[in-house]
């Protein structure tokens, strides 16, 4: 499974900056759900988020779809969150395990 998150962390770090207009503010969090269950974690600033979701989702709907078939051929199952740093600081301050 370390291919795999290797391979997602790889593409997701080179997409982000493609996007983006501050990376050096991006953190990118993997979570290991369960076996062959990944969880990859955006945390961008809310500008930027607009920017890599996109119009309708679009930009966020392809990145999907290239993490889901890099994963499908080695049947993990893998979901991508895209959050603000300030969305990620109310979401630990309701569940730390998040």
């Amino acid at each position: 499974m370390q291919v795999v998150t290797d391979q997602i962390r790889n593409f997701l770090q080179y997409v982000a900056v493609q996007f983006i207009e501050f990376p050096a503010e991006a953190q990118l969090k993997v979570t290991e759900l369960g076996p062959k269950r990944l969880r990859f974690k955006l945390v961008l600033r809310q500008s930027d988020v607009a920017l890599l979701i996109g119009r309708n989702g679009f930009s966020a709907s392809a990145i999907r779809g290239v993490i889901k078939s890099i994963s499908e051929r080695e049947d993990v199952n893998v979901s991508l969150q895209i959050h603000s740093h300030e969305e990620e600081a109310e979401m630990q301050a309701r569940d730390p395990r998040h």
